[in-house]
Formats: C-alpha cells, sequence, structure tokens
C-alpha cells in the first residue's frame, strides 16, 4: 500500500496540475502533492528498517536499503525544491519570464519527473527501468526549454539528443542482459529481466555477453550520470533550466542513473567474477573528476559552475563505488546523500542570487551579503560545505573515499588531491566575489524561500559531525548489499 502510494501520487499530481497548473494555488498544490509522496517514502523505509527487503506485484517492485535510502532522499529534495518553487516561480511569472501555459506545463512536468525517478528506484524489473529513466528525460526535456530562449531550446535539443544516445545504448545493454539471462532462467518473457531473478543466478550467466552488455549499459546510464566525455548536455540544461529543475537534476537524477549503473555491476561481477566493472568505474570516475574541476576555471554563468562541481562529484562517487568493499560503498551512499542535499541548497541560493541581478552571470552577481544576508551567506556555506571544508558531511566522505584509495589505489590519489584542490581554488575565489563587495542588486517582489537551503545545509553538518545509528546501519547494509572490492 505505501508503495502503491509512492507511485501514485505524484502521477495524480502530474493530471492534476496539468490541468490548474497556472492557478494561484498551483505551487501550494504542486507542494501538497510533493509531501504526500515524502510521507509515503517515510512509511515505505520505515517499513523496510522494520521488516527488511521486500518484493511487490509478483516480483515487478523490490525494496531493500539500497534503493529504500535513495527513495526517501529523492522525495525529501522533491519536497523541499516544491517549496522553494513557489516564490521562485511566482517571481519568474512576474518577470514574465514564464507564461501561464508555462507554469502549468513546469508543475504538471515536475511531479512526472519526481514520479519517474521513484518508478526507477522500485521497480525489480531492469526493462521497466530503462522505460521510466527514458520517461524522465522527456519531462526533463520540456523543463530545461521551458522559457523557449534560443538557448534554452538548443539546451533541451542538446540534452534530447545526447541522452537520447544514451539510453539508446543502455537498451541495447538491457537487451543483451536479457539473452543471457533467458539461457539460464528460460522462456520467462519479461521475468528473465527481474533483478532478484538474475542477482540468484549471476553465476550461471554467460560472462561475455555481460561484459558486453555492461560496456553499454556503463555508457548509456553513465551519459545521464554525467561521466566524462558524456557530460556535455548537463552544464547547458543547468544553466538555461529553470533553477528548481536544475537542483533536482543534480540532487536525484544524477543518483538515479549511478543507482543503475551499479545495480548492473553487481551482476556483471557476479558473473565475471571479476572487478573489471569497476576498474572500467574508476577510470570514468577519475577522468570526470579531473576534467570538472579543471573546467571550473573557464565558467563564468553560476549554474554553468555548479553544474560543473556536480559533474566532479558524481565522478567521484562512480570512482568510489569502482573501488568498491565496505567503506568505499559506505562513503559513496554517503557522498551520495550529502551532495544531495549540498548542491541543491546551492542551486536555491544560485537561483534568488541571479534573480536579484537579473542575470546569471558572476561578474553581474556582487554583494549579496548586503541586500540579502540569508542568500549570501546561503551561497558561501553551501560551497563550503560542497568543496569539503569540515565539519561537513562532504568532508567525512572525501575523507573515507581518499583513505581508501591511498590503500587500494595509492597512483590515484595525487589526482584527486590536485583535482579537489584546483576545484576549491576555483569555487571558493567566485563566490567570495559574488557574496562581498558593492552591490547594485535589486530586491524581489516576493521573498525567497530560505528555508530549505539552511534544513539541507544543517542535515549535511549534522552528517559530518553524528551519523544517526540508524542511517549508519542504512548504509552499512546497502554497502553489503553492492559488495565488490576488497
Amino acid at each position: 500500500m505505501d508503495l502503491l502510494a509512492l507511485l501514485v501520487t505524484p502521477l495524480a499530481g502530474a493530471i492534476v496540475l496539468a490541468w490548474s497548473g497556472a492557478g494561484r494555488r498551483a505551487p501550494e498544490v504542486n507542494a501538497a502533492f510533493s509531501l504526500g509522496t515524502f510521507a509515503a517514502a517515510c512509511a515505505l523505509a520505515w517499513q523496510v528498517a522494520t521488516h527488511g527487503e521486500a518484493t511487490f506485484a509478483n516480483d515487478q517492485f523490490f525494496i531493500d536499503p539500497f534503493n529504500a535510502f535513495l527513495v526517501a532522499l529523492t522525495a525529501f529534495v522533491g519536497l523541499t525544491t516544491s517549496l522553494f518553487s513557489r516564490p521562485y516561480m511566482r517571481i519568474e511569472a512576474a518577470d514574465r519570464r514564464v507564461t501561464p501555459g508555462g507554469l502549468r506545463l513546469y508543475h504538471a512536468m515536475y511531479q512526472l519527473f519526481i514520479g519517474t525517478m521513484l518508478l526507477a528506484l522500485t521497480t525489480n524489473n531492469l526493462g521497466l527501468m530503462w522505460v521510466a529513466m527514458e520517461a524522465a528525460t522527456l519531462s526533463t526535456v520540456l523543463l530545461v526549454a521551458l522559457y523557449r530562449t534560443p538557448a534554452a531550446l538548443e539546451a533541451g535539443w542538446k540534452y534530447f539528443i545526447l541522452c537520447g544516445v544514451g539510453i539508446a545504448q543502455a537498451l541495447f545493454g538491457t537487451i543483451l542482459l536479457y539473452i543471457a539471462a533467458e539461457r539460464v532462467l528460460g522462456a520467462q518473457g519479461v521475468g528473465a529481466l527481474l533483478w532478484t531473478h538474475l542477482d540468484a543466478v549471476k553465476g550461471q550467466l554467460e560472462p561475455r555477453v555481460l561484459s558486453i552488455a555492461f560496456v553499454f549499459l556503463l555508457v548509456g546510464y553513465g551519459t545521464k550520470t554525467g561521466l566524462v566525455p558524456l557530460h556535455n548536455w548537463l552544464p547547458d540544461a543547468h544553466a538555461e533550466g529553470p533553477t528548481p529543475i536544475s537542483a533536482v537534476l543534480s540532487g536525484l537524477l544524477l543518483n538515479v542513473a549511478i543507482y543503475a549503473v551499479v545495480r548492473c555491476k553487481v551482476l556483471v561481477e557476479g558473473s565475471l567474477h571479476s572487478a573489471w566493472p569497476g576498474r572500467m568505474l574508476i577510470g570514468f570516475g577519475l577522468v570526470s573528476v579531473a576534467v570538472a574541476s579543471f573546467s571550473l576555471w573557464r565558467q563564468r554563468d553560476i549554474k554553468r559552475l555548479f553544474a560543473f562541481s556536480s559533474i566532479e562529484h558524481m565522478g567521484l562517487v562512480a570512482f568510489a563505488f569502482g573501488m568498491g568493499g565496505p567503506i568505499a560503498n559506505f562513503a559513496a551512499l554517503l557522498h551520495m546523500t550529502v551532495h544531495s542535499l549540498t548542491k541543491s541548497a546551492i542551486f536555491f541560493a544560485a537561483g534568488h542570487a541571479a534573480q536579484k541581478s537579473g542575470s546569471q552571470s558572476i561578474d553581474r552577481i556582487r554583494g549579496l551579503a548586503t541586500v540579502s544576508p540569508t542568500v549570501g551567506w546561503g551561497l558561501m556555506i553551501g560551497a563550503l560545505a560542497i568543496l569539503g571544508v569540515p565539519p561537513f558531511g562532504v568532508f567525512a566522505s572525501e575523507f573515507l573515499i581518499l583513505t581508501t584509495a591511498m590503500r587500494d589505489h595509492p597512483w590515484a590519489t595525487p589526482i584527486l588531491l590536485l583535482s579537489f584542490a584546483v576545484a576549491f581554488a576555483a569555487i571558493f575565489s567566485r563566490v567570495q566575489s559574488m557574496v562581498f563587495g558593492d552591490t547594485t542588486l535589486r530586491r524581489l517582489p516576493h521573498s525567497p524561500a530560505l528555508l530549505p537551503v539552511f534544513v539541507h545545509l544543517g542535515l549535511v553538518l549534522m552528517l559530518g559531525l553524528y551519523i544517526p545509528p540508524f542511517l549508519a546501519t542504512w548504509y552499512g547494509a546497502a554497502a553489503r548489499l553492492i559488495g565488490g572490492g576488497g
């Protein structure tokens, strides 16, 4: 029942808001549906915590510690982003950047996007997971191009083409996985793509077929994750779409894509009895961290700046999952959590900063601490948190990843340290100039919703100082489930 509520609530929200999404109370309706989704996610997570993993609907849906924590995180950030978007989208409408039809589209597609991500996380069927990822792509294409400017249309088109090509590669990988499964499980139809069934017989699956399948799956879902060199869509999509969509793209969609990669990695490693899939993730992850860090110096748009930061951090997550083992997997799960919370908070603050200046150009945003101290200090604290300054949670997860790399892959440690130093200098120098100094920024017609910013940053601070026992147990169970490494 909790799973049904989780999946039906955002779908119902999309239908309702498709009719009434331009109304005066549409932002509140959007937030109300997001609250219902979060309540259902909490109930489902509690069920897993108390009764363990479970399957539903003839094994078509499956909940375990790995996806349960991501479901709760997705629903929580979806809720806080909907609260942030209330004044944000009203300001956009007041500035005539969004038409009433655009508001209707925004609210309906927002709920549909959250629903498709939750479907991708909870389904046990790898084919249905691919369908959900494709649906998430199609809904966000419309959101990225919401402003209908030439740059927004170009970004939406680039996002559609690159992610469409990528998801096609994932489809081919899924077909190869089905071919390998059918030889072992027989003609079960869609049952041959159920992850729990495949996990039970992964040692019997044809290794060569699964090796090829994993290459296509990694390229396909890696495109959605933003791994270099498949990342070109991500900075444009973040820069041209509404800021709430930048928050959920960085904070949620990238997590769901890396989740799909890790689920496939578990199967392939079990078939090959080899760490080869992990080494591929290490390679893609390390290249992503290095390229994204050095690319930060070239950015002059505040949202593009933090988009490249997302590429860097998802590369670090991929690197950690590639190393495998209980500590690295634990660190990767923690990093996914703190990155989602921190990066969405940063986009919340950056969005209001851009509205105050009337531009996303870093050179035109000055004196935030004078005009709006909450926005300015929210941006500064968020930047320090994402850069791994102690005692924030990003420092804890990066420390675990670095120490594991020193032990298992010492050759990678200098690359990571150099990349972190470059990223720190690039981001801190730009944020400092935006927060302090003389200002010509305007007052906004609606008060910004900054409670989500400080709630997120407060949680990230807490996770750096103290991880609650139930959450540590949750992460540990998920890390053991993922397995791999030493």
